[in-house]
């Protein structure tokens, strides 16, 4: 039991972090294959897809809320040795993750078209939009089995096979993209809907893939019979940290929403020039990304083994990383911007639009960096309220608002949005950072102390 303990607890960060940086830079991949693709297809298609995608996304949130409590709390059982504990939370969460795909599934199909009018786009890019939310709303009963299998396959640090799943599902939607769009070997071009058809494939294929995973390298058999017997106190525990860690994303989503529809009123080459930025982006705060996860799962272990100082300057090691890596990205990008931008299109207008903006990332990439490290390590340590309470003010008191005033109001457009939400990235960053400092799992212990007096 103690060489199994040693085992979770003396894994190093770049042992299970290059995995997660392959998978999304691939997972991301597929998203920026099917915008550039569609982009040569119709800019329309592209900027329709791109809001359904939005809409979709905060859809899948919803199954991140049992994912993330999955990660947190399986991560802590294997640091503290209770095995047979995190065996349990792997069975509970797949059970619960079937049943709220099955809903959110039902839910997208019937009133997709009602959801996604809420964009107030029209014309083409709301019947692209539309096509894309109808048929990639069956994919996401699949999504929600994935990311809990997921989610366990990582907790245990099998981060390469999850890796591998990811590589064949980029190629499944990658070969469909090129068949949908090109009409190769005299195909018809089926355009948004085989794309759509290429992504429900291949998020199937990864729920095949991962259960066998699950099965073949921790022995664990999932049945049916774990789909309605789901411990009720497994459950209670990952929606605690689950829902106030989702919570965040959902705030942060929604709130993406309300600017994609100042976005809207500003013409569709803003639109579009939004939507094609969004995918250049991903490439800023990728690594970052993967190091927070890893970083995430080691807090996650140490905490569980009561190594408090060893978590504590895991967290500061990896923000200073994640922020040198994201700014010397952002400025490479910022630097070749107009070659990038002509790849998606080259409808001068939209070029015009985004080239100020990729200089601006470079403000927003360190301050999201900050954010994300510190935010997701806070989690693991079992502060899972400061995140949301934080986020939500300043997503909706600085991010919005602040969007609102600069790229409306004063006509900045695209650019003074941008601006606004690396006010909101540095802000919540800073208030991260601060109590992080605190060591919040002190906090904690001193509570739990008054409540057993």
């Amino acid at each position: 039991m103690e060489n199994l303990t040693n085992k979770y607890q003396e894994q190093s960060l770049f042992s299970i972090s290059w995995p997660l940086f392959i998978e999304l830079a691939l997972h991301m991949g597929m998203g920026i294959i099917a915008t550039f693709m569609l982009s040569h297809y119709s800019d329309a298609a592209a900027a329709g897809v791109g809001v359904a995608n939005q809409l979709l996304n905060i859809f899948i949130l919803v199954f991140t809320v049992t994912s993330i409590g999955a990660t947190v709390l399986i991560s802590q059982n294997l640091g503290a040795g209770r095995l047979k504990n995190a065996r349990q939370l792997s069975r509970s969460v797949f059970g619960l993750n079937f049943w709220v795909g099955i809903i959110v599934s039902i839910t997208v199909f019937l009133f997709g078209e009602q959801l996604l009018r809420l964009f107030d786009i029209q014309g083409k890019v709301f019947d692209y939009g539309l096509t894309f939310v109808r048929i990639c709303g069956i994919s996401l009963f699949f999504e929600s089995i994935s990311l809990a299998l997921s989610a366990v396959l990582r907790s245990h640090g099998f981060t390469k096979e999850s890796m591998v799943v990811t590589v064949v599902m980029d190629l499944i939607s990658a070969g469909g993209n090129i068949i949908a769009i090109s009409g190769v070997f005299g195909l018809p071009i089926t355009g948004v809907t085989g794309v759509s058809w290429a992504i429900v494939a291949a998020r199937a294929y990864a729920v095949c893939a991962l259960v066998y995973l699950v099965y073949n390298r921790l022995a664990l058999k999932l049945t049916i019979s774990d789909i309605f017997k789901a411990k009720r106190e497994d459950l209670k525990e990952l929606l605690a940290i689950g829902i106030p860690s989702a919570g965040e994303n959902l705030s942060y989503q929604l709130s993406q929403l309300v600017i994609t529809s100042f976005v809207v009123s500003m013409g569709t080459a803003s639109l579009a020039a939004r939507v094609y930025i969004l995918n250049i982006n991903m490439l800023c705060y990728l690594f970052t990304l993967a190091i927070a996860q890893g970083t995430q799962l080691l807090v996650a272990r140490y905490i569980g083994g009561s190594q408090f100082s060893r978590a504590l300057q895991r967290g500061i090691r990896t923000l200073k990383i994640a922020m040198v890596a994201s700014l010397v990205t952002s400025f490479m990008i910022a630097l070749i911007g107009s070659p990038i931008l002509e790849t998606f299109t080259m409808d001068p207008m939209i070029i015009a639009i985004g080239l100020p903006v990729l200089w601006a990332i470079v403000f927003v990439e360190p301050g999201r960096a900050m954010n994300i490290v510190l935010m997701s390590s806070l989690k693991s340590a079992g502060d899972v309220r400061f995140p949301v309470i934080i986020g939500i003010i300043s997503m909706w008191g600085v991010a919005v608002s602040l969007s609102y005033l600069l790229g409306v109001h004063y006509g900045l457009g695209l650019l003074g949005i941008w601006l606004a939400q690396g006010t909101d990235e540095w802000l919540r960053g800073c208030f991260a950072l601060r109590r992080w400092l605190t060591k919040p799992w002190e906090r904690r212990k001193k509570v739990k102390g008054l409540a057993l007096r």
